[in-house]
């Protein structure tokens, strides 16, 4: 039987500056959400799930095995969710297949913008009004993961409840967007976000 492959995980942190660069807060992770499965994974995993509902049902001579099955498929369908966009998956297959050494999503953007967050995002709802900022892009201890931390500075007093991590700095393709608890912050104030993707190997 095929392996569940392990979870990967994208995670979003948050520092307040003051003007001077010193940290005023430090707000650690302010948003943590498993990356989808593949539409690929998901069929597979599902259509395991229900061969071996079938067999349940043989072996428990009827309705036991088949809601067994049944359980199964749903509790894997629950499985399958986070903020990732469609288009960026797509976009990020093409670049990786393209060869590219660096990844393409790395300018962030935030917002004030509320509605909770979904897979056909396409743009923040209410950004800021400050140009997206280009971010730094390593692999901390491990290549399996990406980390990209950009400081978006701000001119006014706002409440910041919208990220998002887009491929050029303007137009371009929404890989990522989270919703949080409102950050205050005042005109001369920066936020320093540090976003992790974490894709572990293993599974098929």
């Amino acid at each position: 039987m095929e392996a569940r492959p392990p979870e990967r995980v994208a995670t979003l942190s948050a520092k307040v500056l003051r003007p001077d660069g010193t940290v005023e807060r430090d707000l650690g992770i302010i948003s943590h959400a498993p990356v989808p499965f593949t539409a690929q994974e998901s069929r597979r995993y599902l259509r395991r799930w229900r061969i071996l509902g079938w067999i349940g049902l043989i072996v428990a001579f009827g309705l036991v095995g088949a809601l067994a099955g049944l359980l199964k498929v749903l509790f894997f369908s629950l499985l399958i969710f986070s903020i990732v966009t469609n288009a960026g998956v797509a976009f990020e297959a093409a670049t990786f297949a393209g060869g590219t050494s660096t990844s393409a999503f790395n300018f962030h953007d935030s917002g004030t913008g509320t509605n909770a967050a979904a897979v056909t995002d396409t743009v923040l709802q209410t950004p800021s009004g400050g140009a997206r900022v280009s971010g730094v892009q390593t692999t901390p201890g491990s290549t399996n993961v990406y980390q990209t931390v950009a400081t978006i500075s701000y001119t006014s007093s706002l409440a910041i409840t919208e990220w998002g991590l887009f491929s050029a700095s303007s137009s371009g393709t929404l890989w990522d967007r989270r919703v949080f608890s409102a950050i205050n912050v005042v005109s001369g104030n920066a936020i320093q976000f540090t976003y992790q993707l974490t894709i572990p190997s293993g599974g098929t």
